[in-house]
This record gives C-alpha cells, sequence and structure tokens, in this order.
C-alpha cells in the first residue's frame, strides 16, 4: 500500500509506505486554527519526504499542547509533523491524496469542542 500527499501547491510532497497505525480528531483551538483537526499518526520508516522540506516551517506549541505544527511557505497548507524525529507522528489527513485505509477511532481536546460544531453530520464526541 502506497499513500501519496501534498500541500495545496504541490511543493511539499510525500509518501505513506503503509496504512497509518490511527487517525484521530482534535477539538483544541490551536488546531482547529492551523487546519489540522484530523490527523493519522505515521511511523518514521514508513514516512518518506519526497520534495519540499525547505518550503516547510514550523510553529512551536505552548502548553497544555504538546505538537509541533508544520505549514507550506507557499500556500500555507497545515502539514502536521513531517519533520518530526519521534517514531510516531501526526500528519495532516487533509493532505492525503489517497484513502488511508482507516478512519477516526479517538477524539481530543473535546471540551474545546465549540458549539457551532454540532450539526447532524457530526455529534459532540
Amino acid at each position: 500500500m502506497e499513500i501519496k500527499g501534498s500541500c495545496c501547491c504541490g511543493a511539499v510532497q510525500f509518501v505513506i509506505d503503509d496504512r497509518p497505525s490511527m487517525m484521530g480528531k482534535c477539538h483544541c483551538s490551536r488546531c482547529r486554527k492551523l487546519g489540522t483537526s484530523t490527523m493519522v499518526f505515521v511511523k518514521r520508516g514508513q514516512f518518506r519526504l519526497v520534495s519540499g522540506e525547505d518550503k516547510i516551517q514550523s510553529v512551536e506549541p505552548q502548553p497544555p499542547y504538546k505538537y509541533v505544527r508544520s505549514y507550506c511557505r507557499s500556500c500555507g497548507t497545515s502539514l502536521g509533523e513531517p519533520l518530526s524525529a519521534d517514531d510516531t507522528f501526526p500528519i495532516n489527513a487533509h493532505c492525503l491524496d489517497d484513502d488511508p485505509g482507516i478512519r477516526i477511532s479517538f477524539h481530543e481536546f473535546v471540551a474545546e469542542k465549540p458549539d457551532w460544531a454540532q450539526g447532524p453530520e457530526e455529534e459532540k464526541a
């Protein structure tokens, strides 16, 4: 299985060589504002950055948040953590060009989910 992904302008491209370990949705204000609410978690050995490393800018977290968030300097697409040195790290699921073969299995920071985010398509988790 090979899952391709990219930013909106195509400057940053990557490949995930196998199904991600899980998919989750974060409702914290930081992830919502950065556009990284739905993430897949990948293992270092299954992720390959094909192009655009020089286009990736990172935003450091402030407590209580722990994840660095990165985006494409050219188009602003939120990427997750493609430059992470961790064994497992999040990638923005909205950047995937192919179906990852998994679905959302958890929600976090649900207490920060705004009331306006409720609708028939999404119940309060």
